[in-house]
């Protein structure tokens, strides 16, 4: 799920009445005048908390505390009264996150309220123990339960600071910083009114389900979900990326390095399986990243990628000439946006990691590997049968033993699933579930409604949590009308919480 971080860290490794029936949904819409994120251009102040090393523990590190970092504007605040929307914060640094989410911003524009973005402990400059933070022991603290007491926290002093503790909290999150925000909606209910999660993962990565999910009897393999996104722009996709697959699979048992690494203008020419492994998982990589980010427009989250990418995938496969260097082109619209790449250095641009699907780059890469190994499930295969990849197999054997060997640390499957309810989830409330059509990690999350106040609403034009993002002009409808709906959703908790509270 980390996968889009190995883009951000290559990119910075190499160098922002009767008539009106006649309307779509979308232009009605439209004419209601909903903010745009590029005009309310927030005003975020960067300020740090003194945050409890371990919440849970009174002896390891006493009250040992580390600075953990935070965005807050309080630029369409109410001030006293206004809702306070706060970002459960993912696997990576928090201004990604805040520059990318401007949906925040525009229902906070609607709705007078206070927005935070914490960044989650071991990203970004929320290291607990400074360059020491992934040494063993040291990393131990970086456990979903502790990032959610640290949320907690935050949210309990600065509505201290600020006079805002009649204010409901709403929190909202993309990814896994969706299921963190499930997790505060059930965790701390005394805290958290209600919750937003986009595109958040909380069936799969719980090892709730074998592939098949028991909520909906959907596939939730990540690689055999991101093959319907190609195909649906075109069958022969599919059939040209597996074709180029086998070519090179030929050429790697008749050990023809030198033409593979003429092929995938490789910086060198591999020499073991090893080497071709690691090719494998490089290239599979880029295909994953541009199936989650399949906007319809350019977007620099994450570096820069192409409107469509998955369009303009397939049109690259389709129209090269040489199905491997045609390969070699496609995944160049991940790793060589920029067009400056003379050569694919197969060992700086892709980390094999607990995560199948990537871990990305530097610090973020360690801490995400790390939540991998322990909590957080994501054992995906590819098998060239139900996706068109070489298959790759990632066993929970195979976890266990990366993991012992990485970390020292044996992973507990289904750990999850009992910390956070697993199939009870239904007696929860007040709980969003958003995902895209166009998401390979969709049928991993919610797809059906399970209550009343715990509503599912999908949208089939769109990719990885798309409905996080600012509004735009090339927005498909089915985005417009989700967030619409998201919108008077979290108003009615904001007022059902006013109501509680006075």
């Amino acid at each position: 799920m980390a996968t889009h971080w190995l883009f951000l860290g290559f990119i910075l490794l190499i160098f922002g009445g009767k008539t009106e029936t006649r309307l779509s949904v979308k232009e009605k819409l439209n004419n209601e005048v909903i903010p745009s994120h590029r005009d309310l251009a927030p005003d975020f102040k960067e300020e740090y908390l003194k945050q409890v090393l371990d919440h849970f523990n009174y002896n390891s590190h006493g009250n040992g505390t580390y600075d953990q970092r935070y965005l807050i504007t309080d630029q369409y605040w109410k001030k006293g009264n206004g809702p306070i929307f706060f970002y459960t914060g993912n696997e990576g640094d928090v201004w990604e996150f805040a520059l990318n989410s401007g949906f925040i911003t525009e229902l906070a524009a609607e709705q007078g309220a206070l927005v935070i973005f914490a960044e989650h402990r071991y990203y970004g400059n929320s290291l607990p123990f400074g360059k020491d933070s992934f040494n063993i022991p040291e990393v131990g603290l970086l456990t979903v339960e502790q990032a959610l007491a640290d949320y907690a926290v935050m949210i309990t002093e600065l509505k201290k600071e600020l006079g805002a503790q009649k204010c409901p909290v709403i929190v909202l999150g993309g990814s896994y910083g969706g299921m963190l925000s499930v997790y505060m909606r059930i965790r701390y209910p005394n805290i958290v009114a209600g919750a937003l999660a986009a595109s958040a993962p909380i069936l799969s990565t719980a090892g709730l389900g074998d592939s098949i999910d028991s909520f909906s009897g959907t596939n939730i393999d990540v690689f055999c979900l991101l093959i319907q996104d190609f195909e649906k722009f075109n069958p022969a996709c599919k059939d040209a990326v597996q074709g180029a697959f086998q070519k090179l699979n030929t050429l790697a048992q008749q050990k023809d390095y030198r033409r593979i690494q003429s092929a995938f203008s490789l910086c060198k020419t591999p020499s073991t399986p090893k080497d071709i492994h690691q090719l494998n998982g490089l290239l599979r990589n880029a295909f994953t990243m541009m199936a989650m980010l399949d906007y319809p427009y350019s977007t620099h989250f994450m570096g820069s990628m192409p409107a469509f990418p998955v369009k303009v995938a397939c049109e690259t496969m389709l129209n090269g000439t040489d199905l491997m260097s045609a390969l070699r082109d496609t995944i160049g619209v991940v790793y060589n946006s920029t067009g400056q790449l003379t050569c694919y250095d197969l060992y700086s641009l892709y980390v094999e990691c607990a995560d199948p699907t990537g871990c990305g780059l530097g610090f973020d890469s360690y801490a995400w590997d790390y939540q991998a190994c322990t909590e957080i499930e994501m054992c995906y295969e590819s098998n060239n049968v139900t996706d068109m990849f070489p298959p790759m197999t990632f066993t929970e054997q195979q976890r266990e033993q990366y993991c012992s060997k990485r970390w020292g640390v044996v992973p507990r499957p289904g750990w999850l699933k009992t910390q956070f309810w697993g199939d009870d989830l239904a007696t929860a409330s007040n709980i969003i579930f958003s995902n895209g059509d166009l998401d390979p990690w969709a049928n991993g999350g919610i797809r059906k409604s399970l209550s009343p106040s715990l509503i599912a609403i999908n949208i089939p034009e769109g990719a990885h949590h798309l409905d996080l993002r600012e509004s735009n002009p090339a927005d498909p409808e089915s985005v417009i009308v989700a967030r619409k709906e998201e919108s008077e959703i979290i108003a009615q908790w904001v007022k059902a919480a006013r109501k509680k509270s006075s």
